[in-house]
């Protein structure tokens, strides 16, 4: 019981049982007698009656101020408390919400609500309240909360989250074995994670715990999905977000272009207009305007809509293309002049003047429905004088550029297709469909007018196939001149807005080209431009302005596919090499500088940052660990593609250096794969010319991200370059570094004996170089050494000694890798509860620092000490933990690891046939890497 921020001593349990009965009972009264039965049923005590008062008493008193809430009622008593104030009611409130918000199509928000409702039952309802009114009540409310529960994780499935579903399904399913409900959802949400073998072993569970159990067999629910499953239905798959409303379109002539047969997409665009436009009747000057893109499909989407809403406008409907992106843009007197003759209004009774005919066309207008499409826009000040003023008409607009300056318009951004759309649309014209005309319509960028311009080709090669068409338009270098029909090109359409570009912006649309990657941002262009934030902002704002450059989050900017194409040979034609060359640079210099800021307020105390290239450009510096690593892991794959670009002699050693420096993009697990090829790239191009240096700073990151893989075989090859490599250029950077993973790979190994020596090597060269995250480092792999030797208490003190250093220096993370490692001496050492709190800090301080991997690492280990403790049923769901952590990230190794801890938390549990699937999927990924712990599986699997 809360008074505000409050809380308020309810008193005894008796006391206690008073209010929740009162409370329960929605502000109805309930009389002494009811009260009796409630509190203490059949067999109430004598001084019942008057220990019923006394509460009430003393219940008042704890109210305080609010007291008057309890009032006595015809000899009895309630509380005139609003039902929607309670925990119950505010739960009911947010249940009714989100099943709206769900049937509006709204999942995300549904879950939200369903959240927040669940949040409001902390621990056992009603708990330590007596009294049978309140047990039977303890019973209903803790259905309730497992049906809210159950509709929150079917959301979740929606939602498409059933790899986070199956960690709290599987927790679940040992605390409420023989609900029916929650094991159809784990069926589910294993068999939308691609684990069909454990869904299929769940049922086999589910039915063998029924008969034991209830002598029952599975209900039709749960029969049914068995089958769908055994079937691979597809209608089990993750159905689409969000709700699509389908129009259909209306072709009936009037003064409007053709309405082409096989318009397709923006569904929802189209509602949205139509709706507006359509609400004319009774407003004055209603208007719409349509912006994007050259080749968006703005002008062939206006025209749609215009016929769509032909009936609407029963006095016709008028249009012009105002020819906005050529050199000469119609002029608004000679268009009134083309809309008033279309209105009857003779020749020879045109005023002169835009201020004249603008009036008498208003004049004309007045009492009709008339919609009015002003088609290829320059600006405002040209649409401004052909708007209908009065009540009934419509207008609406298409421009290249936002026509923020017409007063009260309904502003729509037309963006590319969605890819179904886009395909839609290219089988609309073609016929064709399947992952060939797909991979065409991709290459088209989504874009409409280049899908119309790849159809036509096709149409007109009746020799080609589609997958001809696609190999043609899969080389980017001649994708543009691929997309060219007859006197049609997309070319053409970029090139329109090019040319009204000023000398600055034609400049900016050229280099900002250059750059590979998805996107870039507002800092990251600056330095590609050589400007400074402030300019560069400002420039890229007028590209965006222009549709030839998208913003999609504040300060940050991206081309369409084909735009980037076509700046990047404005470029190459228009810049020197040596202009193309200094922009990658500055672009190279700002990442690197900036991911050695991130690395070192992430490393404190590590002296790699002292030696990297120098750069010229200068980067971003931060002050704390969060936005550091918020700018690394949204640059990540920008930051990659710079790299990847930049293997020639001048730039590779910088790359080099800023592929060391951003290591944590690949062991955090969550660009790896990325991470991992672009690195081959650069490894071959330091062969190539023989660069000992660069070589070794590339392979040294290798060797840990195999070791997180399970890849033995791949770090030692790793390891062995870089000792090759150090011999030949002696770098401080990776002297001791080489020594240090070279150790964590002999222990891994069992080559105990050579591990030491490793690793004492290593510690020497980090304290000679001051390396002092270095030094925590050796001393946390040489505790885990001695662990597997036996040296349990120099393995304690080694790995305090790590976390001491850790706390001096205030490196965070390097501190949860230390309590990683001391946690695994104190679990061997007996200490499990130890282990446990130090492995859940750890787990912490990963999660906050994006590394999915180490975090994943620490929910396995947390499932093994459980499962060790004779607690399987916490294991399994740790382990499930893991599982849903580490998916995404690529590592196979882990995934087996989790994966075989989980089949024997669940051969504990009374779950065989699930456990066995587990280590069946284990073994194929174990033998796969060439693990040593196929052997554990093998006999697990044989037990």
């Amino acid at each position: 019981m809360w008074r505000g921020m409050e809380r308020l001593d309810a008193g005894s349990p008796q006391q206690r049982a008073l209010l929740a009965v009162l409370l329960l009972r929605g502000g109805r009264a309930a009389s002494v007698a009811e009260l009796v039965d409630a509190l203490w049923g059949e067999r109430p005590p004598a001084t019942a009656v008057a220990a019923l008062r006394t509460y009430a008493s003393r219940l008042r008193k704890a109210l305080g101020p609010d007291a008057d809430v309890l009032v006595s009622n015809a000899g009895g008593y309630a509380l005139q408390i609003d039902e929607k104030r309670t925990d119950l009611g505010i739960a009911e409130q947010l249940a009714g919400k989100a099943e709206q918000a769900h049937r509006a199509g709204c999942v995300d928000r549904a879950r939200e609500l369903l959240h927040r409702a669940l949040d409001l039952w902390t621990g056992e309802t009603l708990a330590g309240v007596p009294g049978p009114f309140c047990e039977a009540q303890r019973t209903r409310l803790e259905e309730r909360r497992l049906a809210l529960l159950e509709s929150r994780l079917t959301l979740d499935l929606e939602a498409g989250r059933h790899a986070e579903a199956v960690a709290e399904l599987t927790t679940l399913m040992a605390a409420y074995p023989l609900r029916e409900r929650l094991r159809a959802l784990l069926m589910l949400a294993l068999y939308r994670s691609g684990r069909q073998a454990e869904a299929l072993a769940a049922y086999a569970d589910t039915r063998r715990l029924l008969a034991e159990e209830l002598g029952a067999d599975p209900s039709r629910e749960i029969s049914e999905l068995h089958q769908r499953i055994l079937r691979a239905d597809p209608g089990l798959a993750v159905p689409p977000n969000g709700r699509r409303e389908v129009l259909e379109a209306e072709a009936k002539p009037a003064q409007l272009p053709t309405d082409l047969p096989d318009v397709t997409g923006h569904a929802a665009v189209v509602k949205e207009l139509r709706e507006h436009l359509a609400a004319a009747e009774g407003q004055g000057g209603v208007l719409s305007a349509i912006s994007g893109a050259g080749g968006v499909g703005k002008s062939t989407l206006a025209v749609h809509v215009a016929h769509e809403l032909r009936r609407h406008f029963p006095d016709g409907q008028l249009y012009a293309d105002l020819q906005g992106t050529g050199t000469s843009p119609a002029e608004p007197e000679a268009v009134l002049g083309t809309f008033l003759r279309a209105l009857g209004i003779p020749v020879g009774a045109l005023p002169r003047g835009v201020a004249e005919r603008a009036a008498l066309y208003r004049s004309v207008l007045a009492g009709r429905r008339i919609l009015v499409l002003l088609d290829n826009a320059r600006d405002a000040a040209q649409v401004r004088p052909l708007l209908p003023g009065t009540p009934g008409c419509a207008a609406l607009t298409t421009s290249r550029v936002r026509l923020t300056g017409l007063a009260a318009a309904h502003q729509v951004d037309l963006d590319i297709m969605p890819p179904h759309d886009a395909l839609a649309l290219f089988t609309r014209i073609t016929g064709e469909q399947g992952q060939a005309a797909m991979d065409v319509v991709a290459a088209c960028g989504f874009l409409p007018l280049a899908i119309r311009i790849a159809a036509a080709r096709l149409a007109a090669r009746r020799s080609w196939t589609v997958s001809d068409l696609a190999r043609r338009l899969a080389d980017e270098r001649h994708r543009l001149r691929e997309l060219r029909a007859g006197d049609v090109a997309v070319t053409a359409a970029f090139e329109l807005s090019y040319r009204q570009l000023s000398v600055p912006q034609a400049r900016a649309f050229r280099l900002l080209g250059l750059p590979d990657g998805p996107g870039i941002s507002l800092d990251a262009a600056a330095a590609v431009l050589g400007a400074t934030t402030t300019d560069g902002r400002e420039l890229l704002e007028s590209l965006v302005d222009a549709s030839l450059l998208q913003s999609p989050a504040p300060d940050r900017y991206q081309y369409h596919d084909l735009v980037r194409l076509y700046a990047r040979s404005c470029a190459e034609r228009d810049e020197s090499p040596e202009q193309q060359d200094a922009a990658r640079s500055r672009l190279l210099d700002f990442y690197l500088a900036t991911t050695a800021s991130v690395y070192a307020i992430q490393r404190p105390g590590d002296t790699a940052p002292n030696h990297l290239e120098p750069t010229r450009w200068p980067g971003l510096e931060f002050d704390r660990p969060e936005p550091a690593l918020q700018w690394l892991f949204t640059e990540a794959r920008s930051l990659l593609a710079c790299a990847a670009a930049s293997t020639h002699a001048p730039a590779l050693r910088r790359a080099a250096d800023l592929m060391l420096v951003a290591k944590d993009l690949a062991e955090s697990g969550s660009d790896a794969r990325q991470y991992t090829q672009v690195n081959a790239r650069l490894v071959a191009a330091a062969e190539e010319i023989e660069d000992a240096r660069s070589l070794g700073r590339l392979h040294c990151p290798m060797v840990n991200i195999h070791i997180m893989a399970g890849q033995l075989q791949e770090a030692e090859q790793a390891a062995q370059a870089i000792r090759e490599q150090q011999l030949r250029c002696s770098d401080p950077v990776i002297a001791a570094r080489v020594y240090n993973d070279s150790g964590i790979l002999a222990c891994m190994q069992n080559r105990h004996a050579d591990a030491e020596t490793y690793l004492l090597r290593a510690l020497d060269a980090f304290r000679r170089h001051g390396d002092q995250n270095g030094t925590a480092s050796a001393l946390a792999n040489l505790s885990r050494t001695y662990l597997d030797i036996g040296r349990v208490t120099e393995a304690v003190g080694l790995a305090e000694q790590s976390l001491a250093i850790c706390r001096v220096i205030g490196a965070t993370l390097r501190l949860a890798n230390s309590r990683y490692a001391l946690a695994l001496v104190l679990a061997q050492a007996g200490r499990a509860d130890d282990a446990l709190a130090e492995l859940a800090q750890a787990r912490d301080v990963f999660h906050s620092h994006r590394h999915r991997l180490w975090e994943a690492m620490a929910y396995w280990r947390m499932a093994e000490i459980h499962l060790t403790a004779g607690r399987p049923a916490r294991a399994a769901g740790l382990a499930e933990q893991a599982l849903a952590t580490s998916h995404g990230t690529g590592n196979n190794w882990l995934r087996a690891n989790a994966l075989s801890t989980l089949g024997r938390a669940l051969q504990r549990t009374q779950h065989p046939d699930r456990a066995r699937a587990c280590w069946q999927e284990a073994l194929a990924v174990y033998e796969e890497l060439g693990s040593p712990e196929a052997a554990d599986v093998r006999a697990l699997l044989a037990g």
